[in-house]
């Protein structure tokens, strides 16, 4: 079967739309992991956002790669990489990353309501794994843990969406 040019560059044109059309309706990926020094470690007090403790100290950390993520539907895929600790992530959209999430002293915890809880990813077994899916409009993202006295000891970062 011969294709004459004008048909073939219209296919080929065709083609393009369709993968460009599917790769925009993919949500973006970001791929967290939950890690610690383990549940021997000593755990920081002072490291939760603002809170201006030194971050090298942190027994607990949440890495997201990549950082960023296009508006739309993102998804998170969360492994926890801890040998014996259970971990979580919890997203929160931050208004000011100057302003701190209201900290619970008592409970160890953020109060996950007051912060606008948007999802969570929770309480994962040690290296298991969970995806969370939402739609996302542009601006900054907190992803912590609230398991009592984790976010305190480090583990938190932040995504931003665009």
């Amino acid at each position: 079967m011969i294709i004459s040019l004008p048909k073939l560059a219209t296919v080929l044109a065709l083609a393009f739309i369709s993968f460009s059309t599917a790769a925009s309706a993919a949500p973006s990926m970001v791929k967290v992991t939950l890690f610690d020094l383990g549940s021997g470690a000593t755990m920081g007090t002072d490291l939760g956002m603002t809170m201006g403790g030194d971050m090298s100290k942190a027994v607990m950390k949440i890495a997201a790669t990549p950082a960023f993520a296009k508006a739309g539907d993102v998804t998170f895929e969360v492994t926890n990489n801890s040998k014996d600790l259970i971990h979580e992530m919890i997203l929160v959209k931050l208004k000011d990353k100057n302003t701190a999430l209201p900290y619970v002293a008592a409970d160890s915890k953020v109060n996950e309501d007051a912060a606008g809880h948007l999802g969570e990813v929770s309480e994962l077994d040690p290296g298991k794994t969970g995806s969370l899916t939402l739609k996302l409009e542009p601006g900054t993202y907190m992803l912590f843990c609230n398991i009592p006295g984790h976010y305190m000891a480090g583990m938190w970062t932040t995504v931003t969406v665009k």
